[in-house]
């Protein structure tokens, strides 16, 4: 099927307020927004500034009024804790509404702030649901993050109500989460009003008297006693919810996401990009934690009308390296959504794929990948193993849903990989020097936004306008500054390299990290790998490999680190001046896969450096401080 993506991006350029107020007739609006754009509102422009509507009446209410209330909206499927459960529409609807009257009866109203500290589970999807119900901005935190962490965002958001569970699973492991919120209530200066706590089997938490309630308790009770909430009207540029970027230290970033434009985007993304029609089963392998959970888990499939599955559970050992296969084939999973670390866990335990022939993937037609570079190699093992489309794309926490990807529902166009191919509509990305003048075709720069930018993505920081305008807006006026380097290719399509950060400087020649770890992962046994730059008297920066190898490979480490050095020699050239391979157990990671590659570099330059917040294992940076003095490195 030809694409109609061209003819689409072309339309958008052409006229995009017709575009979007096309786009947002897929929406009900109690009052209709008087026009898609309006320029003079907010710090770049406001989205359909005037319209009065709710995100959960999107989500479930018009659904169930429609006669889809049977449909399926959310299947929970946790191996961690061996159960699986199939929640309707109208029964979340039901779940919702009632906790949304308990959320009055505390008195949390229009504006008020929720922080929602909960593993995944659908308690926490009903609990972000019942936010919005009322026109109140939730702030989901991360599971088992920090009690540090957590109570600089409760004094950041000045939250009046937690919602929480007694404990989070881990493979192996029971993370009790009351404790961490108590330690942080302790340490913050604002103090929510209640805390809701949903407790779990695995694990019994302690209740403060007075300040702590059960949350199944109240939600049974508010339930007998017909106790429900409708949806409360709010303006298309009221926040829904206030999301801290993962690895903020000191003063939190809270990225603001408005009810309006973000169901316009994520309704048209459903669709138009990612392919999914009302009724089918898409999967989004990540945590209602990150901006993918909040996009992809939550609010993207239930305001399409798809099924939303809700895993608990790992892409390795639980039990096996074939449980995402197993969920696609059991729940009939038509598009899947993950990461690349997870693919890359998965292929390094089952390089052969053998666990994908266990299963019946026929109902399955692509995988999308995000989070972190796609390197072509494993993207290419993944279209081998499971015979569909694997999809790389590209956006940030900051812009909501994709920049740039293939769009499937516009028809597919051709792969080039390394690339995740094209802007989408609403989005003109272009390649900057550092002086803010144009680059030419294939040159690497800093890769930008031209204002404004589409509807979906941040309008602000929370409380925060001055520091949005100096992190985003500043640098390159006119245009919103991702912090991404990478280049545009003749055909238009973008190849994102790397964090500006990680542009290393090598004796005057600016090179990329990812171009590296592109040419490491090729290597056929490199699982994964990170390419950081390092102090170096002479050159000024020397790039060091870290390389991960697959678990079936018996050779010795050092031939294969010779084996690397001499790939990256003969693609890149001796410029790079790659002489440092060094293989490991495993690479640092916060828990959303991203390789923590600035902490790396720290302490091989022995500089000062803090434990990252969203770290995945602490352990593993204490393995990569002893491979580096094993090669006298950052002693």
């Amino acid at each position: 099927m030809a694409s109609r993506y061209a003819d689409v991006y072309a339309g958008w350029k052409a006229d995009p307020q017709s575009f979007w107020s096309n786009a947002a007739n897929a929406i009900d609006w109690f009052e209709g927004p008087a026009r898609a754009f309006d320029a003079d509102a907010g710090i770049y422009g406001h989205w359909f500034a005037g319209g009065m509507t709710n995100t959960c009446y999107n989500c479930l209410d018009r659904h169930v009024a429609a006669g889809r209330g049977e449909q399926i909206a959310f299947i929970y499927d946790s191996p961690v804790t061996g159960r699986i459960e199939r929640i309707s529409y109208t029964s979340l609807l039901s779940d919702v509404a009632a906790l949304a009257a308990v959320y009055r009866k505390l008195g949390v109203g229009r504006g008020d702030r929720i922080i929602i500290y909960m593993p995944m589970i659908p308690q926490a999807a009903v609990a972000m649901l019942a936010a919005a119900r009322i026109g109140a901005v939730h702030s989901v935190v991360f599971g088992g993050f920090a009690a540090n962490e957590l109570a600089v965002r409760i004094d950041d958001c000045q939250a009046k109500l937690i919602v929480s569970a007694s404990c989070g699973i881990e493979p192996g492991r029971t993370v009790a989460y009351k404790p961490l919120l108590d330690q942080a209530l302790e340490i913050a200066t604002h103090k929510p009003n209640h805390c809701l706590v949903f407790q779990r089997e695995m694990a019994h938490a302690a209740m403060t008297e007075g300040r702590d309630i059960d949350f199944a308790a109240a939600l049974a009770a508010a339930k007998q006693a017909g106790e429900t909430v409708g949806c409360t009207p709010v303006a298309s540029t009221d926040p829904l919810y206030v999301l801290y970027t993962s690895g903020t230290t000191g003063q939190p970033k809270g990225v603001v996401r408005d009810n309006g434009g973000h169901m316009v985007a994520l309704k048209w993304s459903m669709e138009n990009f990612f392919g999914v029609q009302p009724g089918e089963v898409f999967w989004a392998a990540s945590d209602i934690g990150w901006v993918v959970g909040h996009s992809y888990i939550v609010y993207g499939p239930l305001l399409n009308g798809s099924t939303s599955i809700l895993f608990e559970g790992k892409p390795v050992g639980t039990p096996d390296p074939g449980t995402y296969w197993r969920i696609i084939a059991e729940h009939g999973v038509a598009v899947m959504f993950t990461a690349p670390t997870a693919l890359r866990a998965i292929r390094k335990e089952d390089p052969e794929a053998s666990h994908v022939r266990r299963y019946d993937l026929s109902k399955f037609r692509a995988l999308f990948l995000a989070g972190e570079r796609a390197d072509p190699d494993t993207i290419q093992w993944a279209e081998r193993a499971l015979g569909v489309p694997v999809i790389d794309h590209w956006w940030q926490t900051e812009t909501g849903w994709p920049v740039a990807g293939n769009p499937m529902g516009l028809g597919l166009l051709p792969v080039k990989y390394g690339s995740p191919a094209v802007p989408l509509p609403g989005y003109d990305v272009q390649i900057l020097d550092d002086a803010g003048h144009p680059v030419g075709a294939g040159t690497l720069g800093n890769v930008v936004v031209k204002l404004p930018l589409p509807p979906g993505c941040l309008p602000t920081l929370w409380n925060a306008d001055h520091r949005f305008r100096a992190a985003y807006l500043e640098e390159f006026p006119g245009y919103y500054k991702t912090a991404d380097a990478g280049y545009l290719d003749e055909d238009g399509y973008i190849f994102i390299m790397a964090r500006t950060d990680d542009i290393i400087n090598v004796a005057g020649h600016r090179l990329s990290t990812g171009a590296m770890e592109e040419v490491c992962a090729s290597h056929p046994d490199v699982a994964e790998c990170a390419v950081i730059g390092i102090a170096d008297d002479l050159k000024g920066q020397v790039p060091a490999g870290f390389l991960v190898i697959n678990s079936n490979v018996s050779r010795e480490t050092s031939e294969i680190e010779r084996e690397v050095i001499s790939l990256v020699r003969e693609r890149i050239g001796p410029v790079a001046a790659f002489r440092l391979a060094i293989c490991v157990k495993r690479l640092p990671k916060t828990r959303s896969g991203k390789i923590l590659r600035a902490t790396i570099q720290k302490i091989a330059d022995r500089q000062p450096w803090k434990m990252p917040a969203t770290i995945d294992d602490p352990v593993i940076l204490d393995e990569i401080t002893v491979a580096l003095h094993g090669r006298g490195i950052g002693i």
